[in-house]
């Protein structure tokens, strides 16, 4: 049977004082008056129902993520005691779904992206699926096809080109992953036509991906086997919070995807074309690139503003009888929120996560 996880973890500290901890950035209205949460169910909901979507998240955010998601089945609802990194962001529904389904195969998106045309994407995972239906032992990763050479992404080296229902070119072994290269590295990169941005997302048998973590991370692999026996009984609230702090905290790509790509498992890993429009919205200029534009420039979010001489600026503010108003103001950024207001030029936007470990030093968890 075929599943779809939304890995829903992440704090978002680069989009306060709008991001919180009690509502981080995945449950922020970026577009169209949704969530990227909802954004992301949709993309699966298409394809899926509801009772085979879960999403694993942080468990302070369960009842915020079930009443931004009404359809979704309680019991779908996959909460961490604390962010454990995404091996077991994987791991843990993985484990989970294998004890339901022996036969589960799962896709696992990220809800932190924008993703355009939604009928490509559905057709990239519809993709993995044929994969993982020819190869059981395949570890399905996705490319986003780069547009540029970004330094700030890891790339997939795309090797072989694999039969997929009779047909060449929809899949291709994985040949090498790569760290963030420098500039003329990856303008070489895009240049060549076979190296992809990493996208973080995946499909794959449960018990393929769960066993591989075995191999890689027994520990890990012991801890979340027994969290799933435990799923769904009276303990299982008991054991989870036991035993998940006690995971080691490591990426799915450190802790399997790359080791597999070597051959160091029984595993193999496949990259799946995904030639969508992709946006990380990890900060305010990413997030600006889903708002209005008025004439000059001005990315704005706000139901009051007023700008003078001003350009370039992006004006967000979540209360509407607030005025935003400016006079020759230039790249700048404005986010305003009942108790909190961040002014800072569009340059130095990468600080704010650094801004809140400051905020955090002087005011503790007032304004976290």
């Amino acid at each position: 049977m075929q599943y779809g996880v939304i890995m829903a973890g992440g704090a978002g500290t680069r989009l306060w004082p709008v991001s919180r901890g009690d509502k981080p950035k995945q449950l922020i209205n970026v577009m169209r008056g949704k969530s990227l949460l909802q954004l992301g169910y949709d993309r699966l909901r298409g394809m899926l129902p509801p009772e085979r979507i879960f999403v694993c998240t942080g468990a302070v955010h369960g009842q915020a993520v079930l009443e931004n998601l009404p359809e979704l089945p309680k019991e779908n609802l996959l909460g961490e005691p604390e962010g454990r990194d995404t091996a077991n962001a994987v791991g843990f529904p993985a484990a989970v779904l294998a004890k339901r389904d022996k036969d589960a195969v799962a896709a696992f998106i990220t809800a932190d992206h924008v993703i355009e045309p939604v009928d490509v994407f559905q057709n990239s995972i519809k993709t993995g699926f044929d994969v993982v239906a020819e190869y059981p032992n395949a570890l399905v990763t996705f490319g986003i096809v780069p547009t540029h050479g970004h330094t700030g992404l890891g790339y997939i080296h795309r090797g072989e080109a694999l039969m997929v229902k009779g047909r060449s070119g929809a899949a291709f072994r994985v040949q090498a992953f790569k760290e963030k290269p420098d500039k003329p590295t990856a303008d070489r990169y895009v240049e060549s036509g076979r190296y992809y941005w990493n996208s973080g997302m995946f499909v794959w048998r449960c018990d393929t991906v769960f066993n591989e973590l075995g191999m890689h991370l027994p520990e890990n692999h012991k801890l979340l086997a027994a969290i799933a026996d435990a799923w769904g009984t009276p303990n299982q609230e008991s054991v989870i919070r036991e035993l998940y702090p006690k995971l080691k905290k490591i990426s799915v790509d450190y802790a399997i995807m790359e080791p597999a790509s070597q051959r160091k498992g029984k595993a193999q890993v496949v990259v799946v074309e995904m030639p969508v429009k992709w946006l990380d919205v990890g900060s305010w200029p990413a997030l600006s690139e889903t708002l209005a534009m008025d004439e000059h420039d001005n990315a704005i979010d706000a139901e009051t503003a007023c700008f003078l001489d001003s350009d370039g600026n992006i004006v967000i503010s979540t209360d509407a009888q607030h005025l935003i108003s400016t006079i020759g103001l230039s790249d700048m950024i404005i986010v305003h929120t009942k108790d909190a207001t961040l002014v800072c030029p569009k340059g130095e936007a990468q600080r704010v996560k650094e801004l809140v470990g400051k905020v955090k030093e002087k005011y503790g968890n007032r304004f976290q």
